[in-house]
């Protein structure tokens, strides 16, 4: 008992220090939100006339420079070369000239003297459309430079500055991988929401009349001494704390050889790090499991239940579809209340901005197949039963949702992750299975993922 108060109260510290912490992380939303005016810009061309306002905005080209302007005003840095040029690029195609002959000249104190010529040529001109009239061989020979640091938006910015014919920059595959793009990370969504909202209200209905009978709730043989030491001390002080202070210099040492990518060495150490991180407690609920005098009840302590799976996955899908119009609801709440609080999980942005496929596949392991296993197995197959036997079910759903939400150490996703924990402790009390739990939650986290590779 004075181990597990302890530990309790080392978490407690730990938790409270990552939580004031992950203020002063940036937000990913800014990100997201300008990449997303990037792919309307880009796919516009490409959308029937009639509907580009609607799936694109009344004028792209606009949002995306007032985007831009306001990031770079709020940012004390000199800014992102490439946000810089995309800015310019645009106030000059908008025939602010001055704006962008001074955006020119910011940039050009940034960038390495070979790709000052096609600044330079761009800020000399006050023409509001190709630059002298320039041949597309002429355009090629100055954006050359700038291929490899220009991302696809700067590229046709360049072309339409330069090149006199607008035909000459029209680029179909962009445009269409554009399209497809814009739909994966914005209509879709809005369809599953819809979606969601109809089984959500279906699912309410159930519960109002009575017809929605919940599974009994079979857990570990253990008391709320075990589960603190388990997740207190095993998870946290343990995993959270020692493991990175043991593994963190022997896996650089380890990954040395692939310091030539840092994104890719970056990856494999999140992959590694994570193991290691969940050996503690899971060797720590072994040792309790084994210890237990009692006889596991069918399906064993934890009841995964992977089987039948097809009804797991049907489960698992309904569920993610009924949590994300409360997710959504609940992040606008806390946008319009207290703004944007910044705190974003740091592997969002390292997933946003990887191009390397190895480091975006040990990634996707980690948040959707590791993570999934691991926190699934702490807070819904051993945290919710063991409370739910001394408080009850409901009480049990929300303590546990609690405390998935804090582990996550990010107070401006606190209360999403809690409205989806509780979203996962429901399934957990309906299905009486953590199988559909952990398919949940990697559907949940795999959507996350795949929005963040559409936009990146």
């Amino acid at each position: 008992m004075l181990l597990a108060l302890l530990s309790l109260m080392l978490c407690a510290l730990l938790w409270l220090n990552g939580l004031l912490n992950s203020l002063d992380r940036p937000s990913v939303g800014n990100a997201l939100t300008l990449r997303q005016l990037q792919l309307q810009f880009l796919a516009a061309p490409a959308l029937p006339t009639t509907l580009r306002p609607l799936l694109s905005g009344e004028d792209p080209a606009k949002s995306l420079a007032d985007e831009l302007e306001q990031q770079l005003a709020l940012d004390p840095g000199p800014g992102r070369p490439d946000q810089l040029l995309q800015l310019a690029l645009l106030r000059r195609q908008q025939g602010d000239t001055t704006a962008a002959r001074g955006l020119f000249d910011q940039l050009a104190s940034q960038v390495p003297p070979q790709q000052r010529l096609l600044l330079t040529v761009l800020a000399d001109s006050d023409t509001d459309g190709g630059v002298g009239g320039l041949d597309q061989g002429e355009s090629r020979q100055l954006m050359a430079s700038w291929e490899a640091a220009a991302s696809p938006v700067s590229r046709q910015l360049i072309c339409r500055n330069l090149v006199t014919d607008a035909d000459a920059c029209i680029d179909l595959r962009l445009q269409r991988n554009a399209v497809l793009r814009l739909f994966g990370v914005s209509w879709l969504p809005v369809l599953l929401v819809l979606a969601g909202t109809a089984l959500l209200v279906r699912e309410l209905w159930l519960l109002w009349r009575g017809r929605r009978v919940l599974s009994p709730i079979l857990g570990p043989d253990l008391n709320l001494v075990d589960v603190t030491l388990l997740i207190a001390g095993g998870f946290v002080v343990l995993g959270e704390l020692t493991v990175p202070l043991v593994l963190l210099p022997a896996s650089q040492t380890l990954l040395a050889p692939l310091s030539g990518s840092p994104i890719r060495q970056q990856g494999v150490q999140v992959l590694l790090l994570y193991l290691g991180l969940m050996a503690p407690p899971l060797l720590i609920l072994r040792a309790q499991l084994a210890s237990t005098a009692t006889l596991p009840p069918a399906g064993g302590w934890l009841q995964w239940c992977w089987r039948p799976l097809k009804s797991g996955l049907r489960q698992a899908m309904s569920q993610v579809l009924m949590v994300l119009p409360l997710v959504a609801l609940a992040g606008l709440l806390v946008e319009r209340l207290v703004g944007d609080p910044g705190g974003s999980n740091p592997l969002l942005e390292l997933v946003l901005t990887a191009g390397d496929p190895l480091a975006l596949f040990c990634f996707a392991v980690t948040a959707m197949v590791l993570a999934p296993l691991f926190e699934e197995t702490l807070f819904r197959g051993v945290l919710l039963p063991v409370l739910a036997r001394h408080w009850g079910p409901p009480i049990a759903v929300l303590m546990s949702a609690l405390v998935f939400g804090l582990a996550h150490l990010s107070l401006g996703e606190l209360v999403p992750l809690l409205v989806l924990g509780v979203g996962l402790g429901w399934l957990r009390l309906r299905t009486g299975r953590l199988a559909p739990c952990v398919l949940m939650h990697g559907l949940w986290n795999g959507f996350t993922f795949l929005n963040l590779v559409l936009l990146a």
